[in-house]
């Protein structure tokens, strides 16, 4: 019951990184790219997290 919430935390972390991919894209591509790697290893760890 404690790590019921973990999943909806990394799944807001996961949004807050994509956000920034989105609003740096144009201006900084390379911390963008980071942004992306961040966002898709907190994606993962939702979906691994749930299963």
């Amino acid at each position: 019951m404690d790590g019921d919430w973990v999943w909806l935390l990394l799944l807001g972390v996961t949004g807050f990184l994509l956000g920034g991919v989105i609003s740096l894209w144009k201006t900084a591509k390379t911390f963008a790219i980071l942004l992306l790697v961040a966002a898709l290893l907190a994606g993962t760890a939702t979906v691994l997290w749930l299963i």
